[in-house]
């Protein structure tokens, strides 16, 4: 799904051989990919993002390319934090089944997320874990003229990560997880209003539920103290989701190929110890 990897893209530039981090930093991000028109779709694009960045290393809260996180521990190994995403958007001249309806737009996502961290590997010199992430957000889509709400998602996953991998502060992370959507969040993929009816797509109103399920893997890796970059991969599957039946939903497997980079142009004097943060 589009919208899930922009996350990747949002990476922060880490140093590569300092053991300090800046408590503030500025920065652009960017990428691009391979990607599905939308969930279930049986095209796909290529599209790219650039934005800008910001991160704050604080010793309880904490902005950067995880989201909004509280570091005071609601009990041992369990997190609370606020994340976000994103999601570029989709011509519906470009994509045969959605044709002469209304485009996809930008799409935002925003919520709270319980972090339950369920194993550490007891090896400093290259830090991993076992994470389980809960994000619910509210999702958002604008046309730069006004914002719409479309509804809320679920999409709760487990995540290995290592730090170090291959290369010093680089990092590896393999997940899977599911995603379940509410009946407005269905409704912007999927649903077919009468007026955009015709041969082949016919009438459509959208169904709370599963949306699919997925496997991800990204890998980033600091080239200097400013500069970083990432590529990452997803597979995702369909089968048995809730609006199976809309003529919208044309394929049970969807595959993304990203790739992206991050530049710190601005950093702060204060630091904070990188060596204690193997996974910022």
């Amino acid at each position: 799904m589009i919208r899930r990897f922009l996350p990747v893209l949002l990476l922060l530039a880490v140093p590569a051989r300092a053991q300090q981090l800046p408590v503030f930093e500025l920065g652009v991000a960017g990428g691009g990919g391979w990607l599905p028109a939308y969930p279930a779709s049986d095209q796909n694009q290529w599209r790219g993002l650039a934005v800008p960045y910001f991160i704050y290393r604080g010793s309880i809260f904490r902005a950067d390319d995880q989201g909004l996180r509280a570091r005071a521990n609601l009990a041992d190994g369990i997190e609370l934090s606020v994340s976000a995403s994103g999601g570029v958007n989709a011509s519906s001249n470009d994509v045969t089944a959605r044709q002469g309806m209304p485009d996809l737009e930008w799409v935002g996502e925003i919520g709270p997320t319980l972090r339950f961290t369920l194993w550490r590997g007891e090896d400093e010199a290259s830090p991993r874990r076992i994470v389980l992430d809960t994000p619910v957000r509210a999702v958002f889509s604008t046309d730069w003229t006004s914002v719409s709400f479309r509804g809320f998602t679920f999409a709760p996953d487990i995540a290995y990560e290592q730090a170090h991998f291959l290369s010093p502060h680089a990092r590896l992370r393999l997940s899977a997880g599911v995603v379940f959507g509410t009946e407005r969040y269905a409704d912007y993929f999927y649903q077919v209003d009468p007026e955009f009816v015709r041969p082949g797509r016919g009438a459509y109103d959208g169904k709370a539920g599963y949306v699919g399920s997925r496997l991800s893997v990204s890998y980033r890796l600091p080239l200097t103290e400013r500069l970083s970059v990432v590529a990452g991969g997803r597979i995702e599957n369909f089968s048995g989701a809730a609006n199976a039946d809309s003529p919208l939903f044309r394929s049970d497997w969807n595959v993304s190929v990203v790739a992206g980079f991050a530049f710190s142009f601005w950093r702060s004097e204060a630091t904070v110890d990188a060596s204690s943060q193997p996974f910022d």
